[in-house]
């Protein structure tokens, strides 16, 4: 079979927006001569041919939104002309492509990662959700192999597909490496911390109606600016003196030192699978209260703190823990499950 390999559904690399997009950059470390990497010319000034070895190609569509159809079906059908007979689909917005890679290269492989259960997300319409679930079913019937990133979803494909999935979770090691460990302290200490993209069903106003009521400070991290429910969040609750709302950061430097200061992580993530920034912050050995949902059960295999309200979260603040070693079990799980030099061995074996 022929050996190049085409990566499409992400924004591009060097990754600058999230998941899919580190799970790329850490990946083509090796072997980067065969991969052809898909991005979107609309988030890259310029536009450089080749990274890590890797060949670049770039399509004049935006890869998230409605456009990602567009994009990742044109995506697909550039690596079919320039020869690629193996491709690692992030997402399943281009299913509707995945039967012209076998009609043309019936030996084709085609290994995708579903991500999560997108359809399932609050932020979407019912006609979106049906299109969603959709194209979930063409995907993975129309796959060689199906990457699952979480046992819930893993679960999931088995009993609704009847197919046997592949498990991979993400890495988190790269959080503690982009820094090489030189901690600086800030100017407020003994804070919690919670970044994530400002959205209903990362459960923002639960955390934060849960900090209004607490003496507990927190620092908070998040893209307010990009919806209505980011911006009457905003109003809310930034007069609060116990909580402090920041703009989305992206210097790994900044946010290492936020990480490595705080005293306790919270994560309000319910859907979506094996979150990127909760493995991320496993690796920090921090105490972590997560909303308590068989997604992050599964990734911190029960350890820390779970909340189902605000209530529940409130009173959690209120009680001290005492238990110094809950921060350390999720760090030894985070290095024994979620480190890219595991997880890039795995995908690799698949795409060879």
């Amino acid at each position: 079979m022929n050996n190049k390999i085409a990566i499409i559904g992400i924004v591009g690399v060097p990754a600058n927006y999230g998941g899919f997009e580190t799970l790329v950059d850490n990946l083509i470390e090796e072997k980067g001569e065969k991969f052809h990497i898909y991005c979107s010319s609309f988030s890259y000034k310029e536009k450089t041919k080749s990274y890590k070895k890797s060949h670049l190609h770039y399509i004049p569509l935006r890869a998230n939104g409605f456009q990602s159809i567009l994009y990742d079906i044109a995506s697909i059908i550039h690596a079919i002309t320039t020869g690629c007979q193996t491709f690692l689909i992030l997402g399943v917005s281009g299913a509707l492509a995945f039967k012209i890679i076998k009609t043309i290269y019936p030996n084709a492989k085609v290994i995708t990662n579903i991500d999560g259960l997108e359809w399932q997300r609050q932020k979407w319409n019912t006609p979106t959700k049906k299109l969603l679930k959709y194209f979930e079913k063409l995907a993975v019937k129309n796959s060689t192999h199906v990457v699952c990133d979480n046992k819930v979803i893993l679960d999931y494909v088995k009993n609704k597909y009847e197919k046997t999935g592949v498990l991979i979770p993400y890495g988190g090691d790269h959080a503690i490496k982009s820094s090489q460990n030189k901690i600086t302290k800030i100017e407020i200490s003994n804070y919690c911390l919670s970044i994530c993209r400002i959205e209903p069903e990362n459960n923002i106003h639960t955390i934060l109606q849960a900090f209004k009521k607490s003496n507990k400070a927190i620092i908070f991290i998040g893209n307010w600016n990009a919806s209505t429910y980011g911006k009457h969040l905003y109003q809310e609750f930034s007069s609060s003196q116990n909580i402090r709302l920041l703009n989305p950061i992206y210097d790994n430097e900044i946010l290492f030192n936020y990480r490595a200061n705080c005293s306790i992580y919270i994560h309000g993530h319910s859907a979506g699978g094996t979150n990127p920034s909760l493995v991320e912050m496993m690796h920090f050995g921090k105490l972590i209260i997560a909303f308590d949902c068989a997604y992050n059960r599964s990734t911190m295999m029960n350890e820390g703190l779970y909340f189902k309200n605000s209530q529940e979260l409130e009173s959690i603040l209120h009680t001290p823990n005492e238990d110094k070693t809950t921060g350390e079990k999720l760090k030894q799980i985070a290095m024994e499950n979620y480190c890219w030099e595991k997880i890039r061995a795995q995908y690799l074996q698949l795409l060879e």
